[in-house]
């Protein structure tokens, strides 16, 4: 049926009043409407709408009417590649005006593979190019069984009816591109963060199957690539791994990157939590392998937190949590490792949360105390120091000593804080009782923090208040442990010869559980070396241990430093100290960390009642 000048704008102002209600979502469902719609005003047999992949030079059959019955497999006009073309598919790469093409020799290629997927010996057909400015994006085309002559009105409302078609192609691309956007990471095209979540919800509905597992990785150490080779290489080295592990799983398993050098990965399938630790294994290995930017090889490790969620119990937030848990885990055992969340993880993590909730203002609500661990001559009783230990009054986990919190304190700045507190609190009391007359031979020992060497104004701050309480220069003792000293040498030299010019002692706390420090004790200036506590337990009874202690009293006697004992809790330790030459001990057997009030007193009595005798 030839249509009018006036019955084609009304045909045309229907499609376009169709078509601008599509959406990505509706772009097929509606142009195949549109399509029966014109089969039966043009009096056609067949109407299609196909886009064109430039990337991979082919045209794709989008939409179709009648939708045929019995479709081939693999049908020959889904995917159409403009190489292998006859030239009347060909033509549709690149047209920019319509094409009409009748039964005529010329045709034939064409024809044969329209009788293939339609079962019609002879067709006419006119097609009109969907264009973007210049480019060619597809085409719509309608079928005549048998020949047709298309007028030129005709094909002109065609070429307008193929204008609101690319116009609905290139709103579809913009949402698809947006789509993709909003689910994607920009950097290396994986799944994002609200992808994944997205993903966790549908995985996690009530009578999905289960258990659904979830792999975080966390690369360790990506900061020295980009301090070293700069921030470029580091991104360039996140696009590999991510190219890694999607080569390395399931095609199908979701891969997400959360930012930084953070990813997850979802398995497709239920996998127990067996299964789920050894594809964690497997992508590990696969990650460890070597990358190559800028001329540099570069090998990083990963460490990997496993977690399982279960179904219509678990929500996604419950399942990420357990996953970063184990990760934390993972890491803070030295990366490079595979951890599996467990029950204990979520109470050392709800203990830490705790922590750090009230650990912010504990220094303004009074809740930090300190206590104080005797330093007895073993073979008097007589106290020659004491050492300040600060506890944290919790509001509800009670009294806590300095492990429970001092390790969170430092991860959120707090430690410089924490340390002053604990340094002017200390003078403060140690002032006191000697303005009673107390403590006056004694030394005052306190702990310092790596975090407090580095800060600067520490010295100056250390001298101020030794001046403010009135402290007499070599009273006060600041204890440094030993992987502290060697952590960087030089530094460490600067700091503590200021320190020793403020007219403070200097010891060496836990000293011998690495011998790493005996190089250095030459050069740093040292005044005590504290025996590390691991060494004097089992002493009397583990010859090993025996030999250590008697390299340690041998080293401070060379170098001249006094030498004092931790941990001594059993009289055959004691013992066997005094035998070799070390008397300076602290220790449970001795006395156990007490109040200011209580050391008031015993500073009173001048000394400890011993219950052993050498």
């Amino acid at each position: 049926m030839n249509g009018t000048p006036r019955s084609l704008d009304l045909m045309v102002k229907s499609v376009a009043t169709q078509l601008m209600a599509a959406t990505a979502t509706t772009s097929v469902e509606v142009s195949q409407r549109v399509l029966a719609d014109l089969v039966s005003y043009l009096g056609v047999d067949v109407s299609f709408l196909r886009y064109n992949d430039h990337k991979i030079r082919a045209s794709r059959l989008i939409a179709e009417w009648p939708i045929r019955p019995n479709i081939p497999d693999p049908d020959p006009l889904e995917i159409v590649y403009f190489a292998d073309a006859d030239p009347v598919f060909a033509v549709s790469e690149n047209a920019k005006k319509p094409v009409v093409l009748r039964p005529e020799p010329a045709t034939d290629d064409y024809q044969r593979r329209i009788e293939e997927s339609r079962a019609v010996p002879a067709t006419s057909m006119a097609a009109a190019p969907l264009l973007s400015g210049n480019v060619t994006t597809g085409a719509l085309g309608f079928i005549k069984f048998g020949d047709r002559e298309w007028s030129t009105d005709e094909l002109n409302a065609l070429e307008t009816i193929a204008s609101l078609f690319a116009q609905v192609q290139a709103r579809v691309l913009a949402e698809e591109r947006l789509r993709y956007l909003a689910e994607h990471d920009d950097l290396t095209g994986l799944h994002n963060r609200r992808a994944l979540l997205s993903h966790l919800d549908e995985r996690l509905a009530a009578g999905r199957p289960g258990p659904v597992s979830t792999l975080f990785f966390d690369l360790d150490r990506l900061k020295a690539i980009n301090d070293y080779l700069g921030h470029t290489a580091g991104d360039w080295f996140i696009r590999v791994l991510a190219e890694r592990l999607r080569r390395s799983g399931d095609g199908e398993n979701l891969i997400a990157r959360l930012g930084g050098d953070e990813f997850v990965v979802v398995p497709r399938a239920a996998m127990d939590e067996a299964a789920a630790t050894a594809l964690a294994h497997q992508l590990q290995s696969a990650l460890r392998e070597q990358v190559s930017i800028d001329g540099e090889v570069l090998t990083r490790t990963v460490s990997i937190g496993v977690a399982q969620g279960t179904p219509g119990v678990d929500t996604t937030s419950d399942l990420l949590r357990r996953a970063d848990q184990a990760v934390l885990t993972a890491k803070n055992s030295g990366g490079n490792k595979v951890a599996v969340f467990t029950d204990d993880m979520a109470m050392k993590n709800e203990f830490r949360n705790d922590i750090e909730l009230h650990l912010q203002n504990v220094i303004e609500s009074g809740a930090l105390l300190l206590h104080y661990l005797p330093e007895v001559d073993m073979r008097t009783g007589e106290i020659l120091a004491a050492e300040a230990l600060v506890r944290w009054q919790h509001p509800t986990r009670g009294l806590l000593g300095p492990d429970a919190f001092i390790g969170v304190a430092e991860s959120i700045n707090l430690a410089g804080e924490l340390g002053r507190w604990v340094m002017r609190s200390a003078c403060a009391d140690f002032a006191a009782w000697q303005s009673r007359g107390l403590g006056e031979n004694i030394v005052m020992r306190i702990n310092v923090s790596p975090v407090q060497l580095v800060i600067d104004g520490f010295v100056e701050s250390v001298a101020g208040i030794l001046e403010e309480f009135g402290l007499a220069r070599g009273s006060v003792c600041l204890e440094i442990t030993e992987n502290v000293v060697v952590q960087d040498i030089e530094t460490t030299r600067i700091t503590l010869a200021a320190l020793k010019a403020a007219g403070v002692q200097i010891a060496i706390d836990d000293f011998g559980t690495g011998y790493s420090a005996f190089s250095h004790l030459k050069s740093l200036p040292v005044d005590t070396l504290k025996i590390d506590r691991g060494f004097v337990r089992e002493l009397g009874s583990d010859p090993g241990d025996l030999a250590i202690v008697r390299a340690i009293i041998a080293l401070a006697e060379a170098f001249g430093l006094e030498l004092v004992a931790e941990g001594v809790e059993t009289e055959a330790a004691a013992l066997t100290l005094l035998r070799h030459g070390c008397h300076r001990a602290q220790g449970f057997l001795l006395s156990r960390p007490i109040a200011g009030a209580a050391l008031e007193s015993l500073l009173s009595k001048g000394r400890l009642a011993i219950k052993f005798s050498a």
